[in-house]
């Protein structure tokens, strides 16, 4: 029995009319649904893994639910450094927010438990787990510990040796602690990056997309230098989750490529 299901992230949705870096955001999401649909109507669930919108505006988050009600299967959302909590709790239902406050979840299937965190923190690009959303991630693993777990949030913990090091999740010691609590965790997979990556941290295999938005050239160790900013690829992960492994795979559901000219420097 396979678990699949697939990972997208980096919308950056905005009110209708205004486009992100020159892109039509809302065109690349529906592109995307409609690859979900034709490609992987047979995946269990979609996660979204954050930056639902640009500018955190209500009019994205309407937005978004009306793609993603064109999905035939189950969306399950989390936050990013982009989005607004308390408008996105005011459209999708203040129901989305666990005790913790944030946006976390879990999702049972097929022999798994998948673990949603909100790594936002207001003001910030950097991601931020609370010590109360460690602690729900600690217990959420304890009740879990007869069977494997993926884990999905937004910034990625581990170094990439590129300049979004800046920005990635804060003080992760607890984070890989609270992981570490668990013998069988089989991936953590963020977005953020706006780039692919995979990579062990501590132990642990994390893995990275490239998502929705644009993409990014990299130079490794020289993060001053000047890097571009491309159309595509538009990506989103499909995780096949089996007893004895987890695959992630990468399907770019746009395909372009070009510089946007002056977008990065």
């Amino acid at each position: 029995m396979t678990l699949k299901f697939l990972v997208i992230s980096d919308l950056h949705l905005l009110p209708e009319g205004e486009t992100s870096l020159t892109l039509d955001t809302a065109a690349r999401l529906e592109a995307c649904v409609s690859c979900i649909n034709g490609r992987y109507a047979d995946a269990d669930f979609v996660v979204v893994a954050g930056d639902l919108a640009d500018q955190g505006h209500a009019a994205a988050y309407l937005r978004l639910q009306a793609i993603l009600s064109r999905l035939v299967i189950p969306a399950h959302v989390t936050l990013g450094n982009h989005d607004d909590r308390p408008t996105f709790l005011s459209v999708f239902g203040t129901d989305r927010a666990a005790v913790t406050g944030k946006v976390d979840h879990v999702i049972d299937a097929k022999g798994y438990r998948v673990i949603l965190l909100d790594s936002s923190e207001p003001g910030l690009v950097e991601g931020v787990l609370t010590d109360r959303q460690i602690d729900w991630l600690a217990a959420r693993l304890a009740e879990a510990a007869d069977r494997p777990v993926v884990v999905v949030l937004h910034h990625n913990a581990n170094a990439l040796h590129v300049a979004a090091d800046a920005i990635r999740l804060l003080d992760d010691a607890p984070f890989i602690a609270a992981l570490k609590t668990h013998g069988d965790v089989r991936q953590v997979i963020a977005g953020h990056v706006h780039l692919t990556s995979t990579a062990m941290y501590h132990g642990l295999p994390f893995t990275t997309l490239a998502g929705g938005h644009y993409s990014v050239t990299f130079n490794v160790d020289a993060p001053a230098a000047p890097f571009d900013a491309l159309t595509g690829p538009g990506q989103m992960a499909v995780v096949l989750c089996r007893p004895e492994a987890v695959t992630v795979l990468f399907e770019d559901f746009l395909t372009a490529h070009a510089v946007i000219p002056g977008a990065m420097a």
